[in-house]
């Protein structure tokens, strides 16, 4: 372990713990979810909005390649202060560009270089956190780590989103009596101005954690020339632990298991805040931002932690491996919900948070399954963190390909037929789960 100044060690991780990983969680949730319901907003079409958003999360994947680099240069908290400004900054600048021509492209690029700004940053922030806690306090804290990351997702899909609806009624305005073409440009207008304040509002927010977070993570000892690992060496010993990862027993077939267990998820992922968001008429459910705010920001994230919970004690009671089928039967289920959505549209609110309600809870059980297998059966070994971390990599390819098809398959077929095309989607994932092999058994 580093070693802490005295003053840092006296403060308590309470100070630090919850605005590192709630500024941890923001950029991933933005960039995931709260930018497609922008450009839906502002007339972009599905192909683009889900192949670009899904695109630009590649740097979550990529991550492990650049992390030993980070131990070379600098500090861990450098690196978390640098790029908690940096994305803050980067935000206003998407603010700004959205009242340009060419906004899409411009907004894409600049999101892209927050992608890459916020998995350095995760990167970075778990290293503070194992360098600056012990194991104890490590297994202590854990808690608020995890409560303050999925706080961050409340906010910007719930209160974000619903702030957002907020703006768009008020600086739209009353459009009776326009004509068709006036009252497409006003209401256009009062929505890049919505999103424009947004997302200067997410830049603020991300500028200030940098400013706090500056005064109260704790601060490592910098390396002197002598104790900087060499970069030779460093990429040696990241090309052994890969090389590691595929000796191991039943690697191919994990990796289609990760890849496959939400591959479903992948294609459904950008269309479901889309199709809430579409007209009726073109067979979306006609949602406004506030709606989808209420229903993400409220019974979504109450459902995920309920559903999350209640994994982690049947998978204790049962054991993984009695556990998994049905774990995975349960992620599919709300796939069925909206496939019902698709087809009869319904206009009650209550309906439609129902189908949110049952595809947060399905996430939550059964992603813990998932979660599981990769600490269980794929991690254990010499490289334990490093192994994990190479699996949820390869695991969120497997979601940001069909990703980045979803939206031209959407266009193609209508929400209705979409959705029947992603149950057999869903085929793959209960074969390969029902077959998978365990190479650890469940401990008794």
């Amino acid at each position: 372990m580093k070693e802490i100044a005295t003053e840092d060690k006296k403060r308590s991780p309470i100070s630090w713990v919850p605005t590192l990983y709630f500024a941890m969680g923001m950029p991933f949730v933005v960039l995931n979810m709260v930018c497609t319901l922008m450009f839906k907003g502002l007339d972009v079409s599905d192909t683009q909005i889900a192949f670009w958003t899904s695109l630009i999360m590649l740097p979550w994947t990529l991550k492990p390649l650049w992390s030993p680099l980070l131990e070379m240069y600098k500090t861990k908290k450098f690196f978390v202060i640098v790029t908690q400004i940096a994305t803050g900054c980067i935000f206003g600048l998407v603010a700004l560009a959205l009242h340009l021509p060419n906004f899409f492209a411009l907004s894409i690029a600049l999101l892209a270089v927050i992608a890459f700004s916020g998995a350095t940053h995760d990167v970075a922030a778990d290293g503070v956190y194992m360098a600056s806690l012990s194991k104890d306090d490590q297994a202590r804290y854990i808690g608020w780590q995890g409560a303050f990351y999925n706080i961050a997702k409340i906010a910007a899909t719930g209160g974000l989103v619903y702030l957002a609806g907020m703006l768009i009624d008020y600086y739209t305005g009353d459009l009776t009596g326009l004509s068709a073409t006036a009252a497409a440009a006003a209401k256009h207008n009062g929505t890049v101005v919505a999103w424009t304040i947004i997302m200067a509002v997410i830049g603020v927010i991300m500028v200030m954690l940098g400013l706090y977070n500056a005064k109260f993570v704790p601060s490592e000892k910098a390396k002197d020339a002598a104790e900087k690992p060499d970069f030779k060496q460093t990429m040696i010993d990241l090309g052994n632990v890969f090389v590691d990862l595929f000796r191991k027993k039943h690697i191919a077939y994990y990796i289609c298991f990760i890849i496959l267990y939400r591959f479903a998820e992948g294609f459904v992922m950008k269309i479901v805040p889309l199709f809430l968001k579409a007209d009726v008429a073109n067979g979306g459910l006609g949602l406004t931002e506030k709606e989808i705010g209420l229903c993400y920001g409220t019974f979504g994230a109450a459902a995920f932690v309920i559903g999350s919970v209640l994994a982690g004690y049947y998978v204790a009671h049962r054991g993984l491996q009695k556990s998994l089928f049905s774990l995975c039967c349960v992620f599919n289920l709300p796939f069925v919900a909206y496939t019902l959505l698709a087809i009869y549209q319904p206009s009650s609110l209550w309906l439609i948070g129902g189908g949110i309600v049952l595809e947060y809870f399905g996430y939550g059980f059964g992603f813990v399954g998932l979660t599981l297998f990769m600490m269980q059966q794929i991690a254990p070994g010499k490289h334990q963190m490093a192994h994990y971390a190479f699996a949820s990599g390869i695991m969120n390819l497997g979601v940001m390909f069909p990703g980045m098809l979803s939206g031209y398959v959407s266009d193609m077929l209508g929400y209705q037929n979409f959705f029947i095309f992603v149950l057999f989607c869903t085929i793959p994932a209960f074969l390969i789960t029902w077959f998978v092999p365990f190479t650890y058994p469940d401990k008794k």
